[in-house]
């Protein structure tokens, strides 16, 4: 993963303290980070703690941090975004060989510097499993209207059901960073008031990605 950096930058600050704005660029980028780190992994890698298995058993705790986040206010419409969930936890398991996932790519471990994307911090999740866990980031990271370009960057393209998994696992990225955030607004412990705006953002984009018309959400776009 020639050019990227397991530690700070110098210049560089985390996304959710200096969000991308070079969003093409950014796209690409982290498109080819992924593509590099996303190889098969040996039989002995660690598998992922909480994350990175089949996305149907996280559906209690989806749940659970839909009603909390929905009962502090925070979520405008939970039926779309239980209708995006459903959508991810019904598409079919990851059936290629484990790949080497980073598994922990919210905005907080990712730098930028001049609008883009930089680097890539905090590694100690890395486990082996489904590569949908770490392609949530075209959601949680990158603005508005990225998603294409970054997918059409990836390579191998993913097809459709690991795009909908995809959605489901920033689907519970985003309530995490939602619940954190909102704690760090109230000066709770373990709060991070920084979290909550990226989040809020990113599930708004999944609602609109998952409104629009089938074959037109996540799809395999050239890069123009």
């Amino acid at each position: 993963m020639s050019g990227w950096r397991s530690g700070y930058c110098c210049s560089a600050w985390p996304a959710d303290r200096a969000p991308v704005t070079r969003a093409a660029e950014a796209a690409d980028a982290l498109a080819a980070f992924l593509t590099a780190l996303h190889q098969p992994a040996p039989d002995q890698a660690p598998t992922g703690r909480d994350r990175g298995g089949r996305l149907a058993a996280y559906s209690g705790g989806f749940a659970k941090q839909l009603a909390s986040a929905t009962e502090m206010g925070l979520i405008p419409d939970p039926d779309a975004v239980r209708a995006v969930w459903e959508d991810a936890a019904a598409a079919p398991d990851w059936a290629g060989p484990a790949l080497w996932v980073h598994g922990d790519l919210h905005p907080a471990n990712v730098l930028t510097a001049d609008g883009t994307v930089c680097g890539v911090i905090d590694f100690g999740d890395l486990f082996a499993g489904d590569p949908a866990c770490d392609l949530a980031a075209a959601w949680t990271l990158l603005p508005d209207g990225t998603a294409d370009r970054f997918h059409a960057a990836y390579q191998p393209a993913p097809d459709a059901a690991t795009l909908r998994r995809a959605r489901g696992w920033a689907v519970l990225r985003a309530l995490s960073g939602i619940l954190i955030g909102e704690a760090g607004v109230r000066g709770r412990r373990g709060g991070k008031a920084t979290w909550g705006p990226p989040a809020h953002a990113a599930l708004r984009r999944l609602i609109a990605d998952r409104s629009l018309p089938q074959g037109q959400a996540g799809i395999d776009l050239p890069v123009t």
